[in-house]
């Protein structure tokens, strides 16, 4: 299995969105076409839409974890309680790695929204911004959990 960190981190260079990118590497497991995955994550860039709320590797981490461990059925409340249990844990440890998983916060950037039309990619842009690092850490997170959760499965 390819390192979801580096492929993460390899399709923001390219100039997908935080979100886009975690998700996208995913894609293939979760079989998920890539250009599927790239539109539904489009929205959420730059904190959703350029808005800088909650960063955009954290809900690509969130749609990975909804398409592999979500639920379906609105009645079955113990499904939809572990799988918010997940939700938070992920978060947590996002947070906890890095301080916040509010993309103004981990920015530095003042509060509210930016404007819409997002920064162009430039070396400059890359060395300024810590969002590859933090799509990497995402996917690596996720890819963690993903593997954790199977061993759990086949131990039952």
């Amino acid at each position: 299995m390819e390192n979801k960190a580096e492929t993460a981190k390899a399709l923001f260079q390219q100039g997908y969105n935080c979100s886009q990118a975690v998700l996208a590497a995913f894609s293939d497991e979760l079989g998920l076409e890539r250009e599927t995955a790239l539109k539904l994550a489009s929205s959420f860039g730059g904190g959703m839409g350029r808005l800088r709320e909650v960063c955009g590797a954290v809900s690509g981490m969130f749609m990975v974890a909804g398409l592999m461990y979500g639920y379906s059925d609105p009645g079955d409340q113990a499904a939809k309680a572990e799988h918010y249990r997940l939700i938070q844990e992920l978060a947590a440890r996002f947070k906890e790695e890095n301080q916040s998983i509010i993309c103004r916060e981990l920015l530095g950037l003042e509060k509210g929204p930016d404007s819409p039309i997002p920064a162009q990619r430039t070396g400059e842009y890359y060395k300024k911004r810590p969002c590859a690092e933090l799509v990497g850490y995402a996917a690596e997170l996720m890819e963690t959990m993903t593997k954790s959760k199977n061993k759990t499965e086949e131990l039952k």
